[in-house]
């Protein structure tokens, strides 16, 4: 049951958040991708705007500090410089593009990033969920485990190389096939915008509604345990403390994964 009192504040390019060394943006990834080309362009946004780091989320997402801008808006000019990176696809939707994937290196039992991208044009069709708080979050796990423990609104496991097992909130649902799963989950946002409503009290998870978004299923016996963080080593490289302009530049030309623990995968290809 939501005890909330008001609206969430979950930072995106057009509401930033305002700190004390400036306004702090996120920038969301489906899946932590994005490529070389996009992360150069935003690392000299953060060099001639902000505070000369790309600093990246435990949702593998981007940030960017210390970016000039009042009254919870960024300059004009900051925004374009921003915009111009084709990292803001969207404005209406910008803070809803919450969808983690399984990062790899490796495959799991079966590719998921057909979905998240499917859900993505699923969630920005849908004018309605333009309102979701920017902290929903979406979780799909490829069937490794490394992601089936993170805590999500909606999302899902693989369980076969054709199925999945949805995830609402803290329960399990469902097992469907992979080409129905992006359609259920977005079915499964839109009810949950529904019904929380609207205002301060409206809840922010799936978990604080009175009343869940579906019968509860009992877990798949094909779900995988949970499996350690991808280490980290000479593809998934470690930055805690963001990447400044000199680190992006040595990146591979290449489309990268941003992943969870605040590392970058490099695909095998150019590794």
């Amino acid at each position: 049951m939501s005890t909330r009192t008001r609206g969430d504040l979950c930072p995106g390019v057009l509401r930033p958040w305002s700190a004390a060394d400036g306004m702090l943006v996120r920038l969301r990834l489906i899946g932590g991708l994005v490529s070389s080309a996009s992360l150069r362009a935003l690392a000299d946004v953060a060099v001639g705007y902000g505070d000369g780091r790309i600093h990246l989320t435990s949702r593998a997402n981007l940030q960017l500090r210390a970016l000039p801008g009042s009254s919870g808006t960024l300059e004009p000019a900051a925004l374009s410089a921003i915009e111009a990176t084709g990292l803001l696809p969207t404005r209406s939707h910008e803070l809803i593009r919450n969808v983690m994937v399984s990062p790899g290196p490796d495959r799991g039992l079966v590719d998921l990033r057909p979905v998240a991208d499917r859900l993505d044009a699923l969630l920005c069709a849908d004018p309605l969920l333009a309102a979701l708080p920017g902290r929903f979050l979406f979780v799909l796990d490829d069937g490794r485990g490394d992601l089936v423990d993170r805590a999500c609104d909606l999302g899902l496991v693989a369980v076969s190389s054709s199925t999945v097992q949805l995830r609402v909130g803290s329960l399990f649902g469902p097992v469907v096939p992979v080409s129905a799963a992006a359609a259920r989950l977005a079915e499964l946002a839109h009810a949950f915008a529904v019904r929380r409503g609207t205002g301060a009290a409206a809840p922010w998870h799936v978990s604080e509604l009175p009343e869940p978004l579906v019968p509860a299923v009992a877990p798949d016996p094909r779900l995988p345990d949970p499996t350690p963080p991808l280490p980290f080593g000479r593809r998934h490289l470690a930055f805690p403390d963001g990447l400044d302009g000199d680190a992006v530049r040595s990146l591979p030309t290449a489309s990268l994964l941003v992943t969870p623990w605040r590392g970058i995968l490099i695909p095998e290809e150019t590794s």
